[in-house]
């Protein structure tokens, strides 16, 4: 088999994103890698989505403009969709980092039930580099995951842990990850590529949401890994202290800075 015999199947959840969606499209059909699988799910959008969908149906496989249950939910339905050998979720207003990336990823040779490589994290004006660990470990896991957008999963991962749980609004992706290296030992390779802009507005990234995250986390810890259940939930509550204290020193720096330059008056 070929390189470009290996079909990649990349999948789009959007909901009432027209122009997010015409984007992360375009950035998608012009990789110069061409045996990709493109299945974009909408979740009945009442915006002109399923315009710009239309305008560019020839690129895309497989499309479908319907209610669903929730982001979770909508995945699930790309990936029984998807007949491709390996699968990249790269959701509404996020892009692939250039038009090489996937014929990039495919020369380094896709072996592994989960080769991810690097992530850049827009917000706003300010772009933020993840890197993820090459190695994961309980800590990987505590302190974040590994980055859905810059992940590519092997098809028959899902065969083996499941799909998503839609039970959950927030973590099912971390979830994912954590019990297929954890529970199922899945094969892994980081590779030094960045593969995605990831676009900080989904309800992941909203602090609004951090409480529901923070429980759904901790009800998969006790349904999964009981053992370490209190471990995690002291941890988390010490993480929430730090996160606390930092802030509380960042504001009293922005404070003392804006003391200071009423006390020094306008510049002249």
């Amino acid at each position: 088999m070929g390189l470009d015999d290996l079909k990649i199947s990349i999948i789009t959840i959007s909901y009432n994103d027209a122009a997010g969606l015409g984007e992360t499209i375009r950035s998608v059909i012009a990789q110069t890698y061409k045996n990709i699988e493109y299945i974009v799910i909408d979740g009945g959008s009442s915006d002109h989505s399923k315009d710009i969908i239309t305008k560019y149906e020839t690129g895309i496989a497989y499309w479908v403009s319907e209610r669903d249950k929730g982001i979770f939910n909508a995945m699930n339905k790309g990936i029984k969709a998807a007949s491709g050998t390996y699968l990249l979720f790269i959701n509404s207003g996020d892009l692939l980092m250039d038009e090489h990336v996937i014929q990039d990823v495919a020369d380094m040779g896709l072996k592994e039930e989960l080769v991810y490589g690097n992530q850049m994290i827009i917000d706003g004006a300010l772009r933020t580099e993840w890197i993820p660990d090459t190695e994961l470990t309980f800590s990987t896991f505590f302190k974040t995951s590994i980055p859905h957008q810059s992940t590519f999963i092997k098809r028959t991962l899902f065969d083996t842990v499941g799909l998503y749980n839609e039970d959950y609004t927030i973590i099912s992706d971390w979830a994912f990850f954590l019990i297929a290296v954890s529970k199922h030992g899945c094969s892994y390779r980081h590779v030094d590529r960045f593969i995605a802009l990831f676009n900080k507005d989904g309800i992941s990234s909203d602090p609004v949401n951090y409480p529901t995250l923070a429980k759904e986390r901790l009800d998969i810890f006790e349904q999964y890994f009981p053992f370490f259940y209190k471990d995690y939930e002291r941890f988390a509550v010490m993480e929430r202290e730090m996160q606390k204290i930092a802030y509380f020193r960042k504001a009293r720096y922005f404070v003392k800075k804006m003391i200071k330059a009423a006390k020094l008056g306008p510049s002249r």
